[in-house]
């Protein structure tokens, strides 16, 4: 699959999509990607912008307001996200693709993050997940 030129903007972000889904065939069931995908999604996106670091105590304990952000919270996004196993069926990754300024105005897209996490609950079929510090 031909991957997007750098600075392609939206238009590419579908290819980067699908390239990741060929990439790493799903081997989670569809409820625990779908809340993988959004959990990592909202992970990143209070670890890059500041924007729901409060959501992540967690992560980012009591200190989430003193952090300064790294990436300007109005250009930002996710381009593409997938979520698979890590190992054993309770330890999973998410694999995000995403396009940021940083403070000095540079913006980048093709930035990659893996993030991990492990299921700590299973209620009534549905999954709880928490985040793992990066190995």
């Amino acid at each position: 699959m031909v991957l997007p030129p750098h600075g392609e903007g939206r238009a590419g972000d579908l290819a980067i999509q699908q390239a990741l889904e060929a990439a790493w065939p799903a081997d989670l069931s569809p409820a625990d990607e779908w809340l993988l995908r959004m959990r990592g999604t909202s992970l990143l996106r209070a670890d890059a912008t500041g924007v729901g670091r409060s959501a992540w105590p967690e992560v980012f304990g009591d200190r989430y307001g003193a952090l300064a952000p790294a990436f300007a919270a109005a250009r930002f996004r996710v381009q593409a996200v997938i979520a698979r196993r890590s190992g054993p069926a309770d330890r999973a990754v998410v694999h995000l693709v995403w396009a940021g300024a940083d403070r000095g105005g540079t913006f980048t897209d093709g930035r990659i993050t893996d993030l991990h996490f492990i299921r700590t609950t299973v209620t009534k079929g549905v999954s709880t997940w928490s985040p793992q510090p990066r190995p």
